[in-house]
């Protein structure tokens, strides 16, 4: 079974356990190709540092290093940049989170999440809380035009390169992938959905060496990472080509450890032609734009009540008048004419002085 279905090899190995029975044998368990033909089933105990076997820990041992061996034979990676290449593609990864910073990116391109972002390019698709079905097989395509083409530079810096050394083909990659971490970061065990991406994977490191674990458990509040079966060291301007039992068998994750300082990946791949999208009936609709609403004139002719503006801050006054002891001596308050608006005013003589209207004073 592909480790899609499992978190690390502990899960694996109680999965293959439960379809054993101490009579059987190894009939039903060498699914994992692993060569133990032992039928004891093993007892496992939860710990908060990590599960161990309780009777035979020597097996699980030997287990994980032939599992470890199986990732390293699938794995390939060279020194493709020297320092050069580095700080100028560096300088590129730098423009391409400011523009993402200034809002200059489709809605789909950017993805954000605390200490990594992720720019995609070319293709993008629907993964963890993102989607409506959770599991492995639910991931999506966005529908074409949802996320920005390759950037130029990516082409002619990076996969120009890869492909006259022979990593990748031509015309393979149609996904480019660019992950920037901050010191702590991390990405949880996954494998790359088999129903979305080709094989081989392609990873470019920048800025800073870091490490690739394979096989890990990610438990939170607060986070902890269970020991990897294999830990692959990532240089500055290494590449790294996953394929095989790596990709498709085995969980591989960014550990926050590992992100000691800022460091980016570039991530290569090839969508399936047959991977399934969002939406993928009808007409791509155009991204939805903030309409202005729009501005109605003041028609003159209209009569409204003049006292309706104000009669809630009316109500308040009356209300703190209300909750003073009466006065008698107060002055009372009266409307003047609606021409000024449902202006008050305590006498007519500010009242004039406020709204510049000349008033006749009766001569007594």
């Amino acid at each position: 079974m592909a480790a899609g279905g499992y978190s690390d090899l502990r899960e694996k190995l109680q999965s293959r356990d439960e379809l054993r029975s101490p009579e059987d044998g190894a009939s039903n368990g060498g699914s994992g190709g692993n060569g133990s033909a032992k039928a004891r089933k093993r007892k496992y105990r939860d710990s908060d540092s990590d599960n161990e076997l309780s009777d035979d820990s020597s097996e699980l041992r030997e287990l994980r290093e032939s599992e470890a061996r199986r990732v390293s034979g699938s794995i390939q990676q060279s020194s493709a940049f020297s320092p050069q290449d580095c700080a100028l593609i560096e300088e590129k990864i730098d423009e391409v989170v400011a523009q993402g910073e200034a809002g200059l990116y489709r809605e789909h391109t950017v993805d954000r999440a605390p200490l990594r972002n992720k720019y995609f390019f070319g293709e993008g698709y629907t993964y963890g809380a993102q989607l409506e079905k959770r599991g492995p097989g639910q991931e999506r395509l966005y529908r074409k035009g949802e996320v920005d083409d390759i950037p130029g530079w990516v082409h002619e810096l990076v996969i120009k390169r890869l492909v006259s050394s022979g990593v990748i083909p031509e015309g393979f990659v149609n996904s480019a992938v660019i992950n920037d971490y901050q010191p702590g970061g991390c990405i949880v065990s996954h494998v790359d959905p088999l129903h979305i991406f080709a094989r081989p994977i392609v990873s470019v490191s920048f800025f800073s060496d870091s490490a690739l674990c394979f096989g890990c458990r990610f438990q939170f509040k607060p986070i902890r990472v269970s020991e990897p079966v294999f830990v692959l060291p990532v240089r500055r301007g290494s590449v790294t080509v996953l394929s095989g039992y790596a990709a498709d068998e085995i969980t591989h994750c960014i550990r926050p450890q590992d992100i000691k300082e800022r460091r980016a990946v570039i991530i290569l791949r090839k969508t399936r032609p047959d991977a399934p999208r969002l939406d993928s009936e009808g007409p791509l609709k155009p991204f939805p734009a903030v309409k202005p609403s729009p501005l109605r004139a003041k028609r003159s002719h209209r009569k409204a009540d003049p006292d309706a503006a104000h009669r809630p801050r009316i109500l308040e006054m009356d209300k703190e008048e209300n909750r003073r002891p009466s006065i008698s001596s107060h002055p009372r308050r009266h409307s003047i004419s609606s021409e000024n608006h449902g202006r008050r005013g305590q006498d007519n003589e500010k009242h004039s002085e406020s709204s510049g209207r000349k008033v006749k004073m009766r001569r007594h």
